[in-house]
């Protein structure tokens, strides 16, 4: 059976930029699991599976509705448990939450401010206003505001990444000599940046410069399938 995968994209339906549907993505293609992707626009969000969820990813498999990327990754290694593990145990699951956490603290952050502009751009007329107003609201400053603090933070940007540089110095994924979830969740932060902004985030010799490079070839270069965003 196919599962459903409702994505978040802009005004081009084949370029899934959210870095949560990202982790699914992966997730999914790591267990070996069918596929049919529903493009999901910010206004239509809230209209998914009758408004279960505020945000996406959302699936449905068969009956079961599941949202939340995290949720979604316990539930496909709960249900297929035949298939590759995204986990390997309780440890990697305890594992995958601090990594979640340090992501959407350490690069999250520094992500959106250096390229909240380009995600306004990729979307049309109606979700770009709601875009804009919703997050300026948030900030309480223009995107413009935002987004002129990125050059100024991203050496912090770069050093803040140095527990995951160091110890990709030892192994050649977080899950040690495969990939797990707690990958796809990094994976998914700076695929997010990739496809939405020309923005430069890491010099090539970055060992999470290369680290990254070698997710976007996992699962027949899955990442790779979604071009990187073009400079103006």
């Amino acid at each position: 059976m196919t599962i459903l995968f409702y994505e978040l994209v802009g005004r081009d339906a084949a370029r899934p930029f959210s870095p949560h549907c990202w982790k699914i993505a992966m997730a999914l293609a790591h267990k070996g699991l069918g596929r049919s992707s529903l493009p999901t626009r910010f206004l239509e969000v809230p209209r998914v599976e009758g408004g279960v969820s505020k945000t996406v990813p959302v699936i449905r498999d068969g009956e079961r509705v599941v949202a939340d990327s995290f949720g979604i990754a316990l539930y496909l290694d709960e249900t297929y448990p035949e298939r590759p593990t995204l986990f390997a145990g309780d440890g990697g699951k305890a594992m995958a939450r601090f990594i979640e956490r340090w992501s959407q603290l350490t690069i999250h952050p520094y992500v959106t401010t250096a390229a909240l502009l380009d995600i306004h751009a990729m979307q049309d007329d109606e979700n770009a206003a709601y875009f804009r107003s919703s997050r300026e609201q948030r900030f309480g400053k223009p995107l413009e505001a935002v987004t002129a603090a990125r050059d100024a933070g991203l050496a912090g940007f770069r050093a803040a990444l140095e527990p995951l540089r160091s110890m990709l110095g030892y192994q050649p994924f977080i899950g040690g000599a495969l990939p797990l979830f707690a990958d796809y969740i990094v994976f998914g932060a700076l695929q997010w940046a990739r496809i939405t902004s020309p923005y430069r985030l890491l010099d090539e010799s970055d060992l999470v410069a290369q680290w990254f490079e070698r997710c976007l070839d996992l699962h027949d270069g899955l990442g790779r399938r979604v071009e990187a965003a073009a400079a103006a």
